[in-house]
């Protein structure tokens, strides 16, 4: 009786021990393969999309719709998520032995719909520092239109209006203006004045006042001040080593919203460490170059210590902008007759508009469900009007 009950004890632990063994295994990614009677490594691919329901190509083979998790044996895929009315997205990806490789795919329409948002023309948009705002011009005959206008991008509490602003009733035609880098405050040039006004509320001509000398220039040190902080703070979540490269080698340095990523272009040529953190599981696969020359543009991922080159041209030119997407996983780059959004690695470019604008304005919305354009398209009037082009 105690030997039955001693191996029945033994029994229970041996399989409690083997089926632990085989769950560890799993939970790892191997998989035992019948044919050849061995177990496997795997890796897993975990595919979501926006908007989701997408069909997800591995190698051209249907494996299955978005959001979903696949195995699969490691080596170097072809990934496609695609969806009826959408461009497809498509990457090859490297699959890893117990590792876990991510895509998000963000999918555009391939026929966007317009929806106009001014009427009577708008003149030099310009988008505020945050992002939320921008401010154009009207120099419209109508008194009731003439001015300065703000639109609010983001989502605002309900009971808030979208609608375009007016914060001055001062004729736009030969004037230039910038905000300041809280996004508070905008600077008016004419050719014999400079004012200063509040982007929260009207400002009418008459009490607009001009600021010169002095008072001019402490206003601009105060705002040089604050971006050298910002761009300080931002450059501080760089690598050590990292920081001197990028005060001594770079230009149109701008990070992502989500503060994860730098993209800027090489005023010089120079080498990035490796290794600068420890590899993380999962990182992305994508081609990098971590010597960078001038002129090239590039994407720095600081989370994952990788460099991407996004073109070996100078980009922020008379022909072509780039800027980030708010998603912070993806690129605006507007050129003439094209708007393309990419992700931020440099691959995967979808052209979402191919026709005539009024290059470079081109901005997104905060909620990335829409791209703010002028263009004189469908307007008869011999001013462009801002449009918003449908993205979601």
């Amino acid at each position: 009786m105690n030997r039955l009950r001693i191996l029945s004890l033994f029994v229970t632990v041996l399989v409690i021990t083997i089926a632990g063994i085989a769950m560890s295994f799993f939970a790892r990614g191997y998989k035992f393969d019948p044919k050849k009677f061995v177990i496997k490594p795997t890796g897993l691919l975990v595919v979501t999309s926006s908007p989701d329901g997408a069909q997800i190509l591995v190698n051209g083979a249907l494996e299955s719709a978005t959001n979903a998790t696949i195995s699969l044996v490691p080596e170097t895929y072809d990934v496609e998520v695609k969806k009826e009315g959408f461009m497809p997205w498509k990457k090859r990806l490297d699959v890893k032995k117990e590792e876990v490789t991510k895509v998000d795919a963000a999918l555009f329409p391939i026929a966007p719909s317009l929806s106009a948002v001014t009427f009577n023309g708008a003149i030099n948009p310009v988008v505020s520092p945050d992002g939320t705002k921008v401010l154009f011009g009207i120099p419209s005959e109508d008194s009731q239109k003439v001015g300065l206008w703000v639109m609010e991008l983001g989502n605002l509490p309900i009971g808030f209006s979208n609608d375009p602003r007016r914060i001055s009733n001062l004729d736009p035609t030969n004037a230039s203006w910038t905000w300041s880098p809280d996004s508070r405050e905008i600077l008016i040039t004419i050719q014999t004045a400079k004012y200063i006004l509040p982007s929260g509320g009207f400002t009418p001509q008459y009490q607009l006042v001009n600021i010169q000398g002095a008072k001019l220039e402490k206003t601009f040190a105060e705002w040089k001040t604050e971006s050298s902080k910002k761009m300080d703070s931002s450059l501080s979540r760089l690598p050590e080593k990292l920081q001197e490269i990028f005060k001594n080698k770079t230009d149109n340095v701008t990070f992502s919203p989500d503060n994860n990523k730098v993209l800027y272009t090489a005023s010089g040529s120079a080498t990035i460490p490796d290794n600068l953190i420890p590899q993380l599981p999962g990182s992305s696969t994508q081609k990098q170059e971590r010597v960078i020359k001038d002129g090239q543009t590039y994407v720095y991922d600081i989370k994952e210590d990788r460099n991407f080159l996004i073109s070996d041209q100078k980009i922020k030119t008379d022909s072509s902008t780039i800027a980030w997407f708010p998603t912070s996983n993806h690129l605006l780059l507007a050129e003439n007759n094209k708007i393309t959004i990419m992700d931020y690695d440099g691959t995967n470019r979808q052209v979402i508009w191919n026709g005539p604008y009024d290059f470079p304005y081109a901005v997104p919305y905060p909620n990335s469900s829409r791209l703010l354009m002028l263009t004189k398209l469908g307007s008869g009037n011999s001013l462009a009007n801002l449009y918003a082009v449908i993205l979601k």
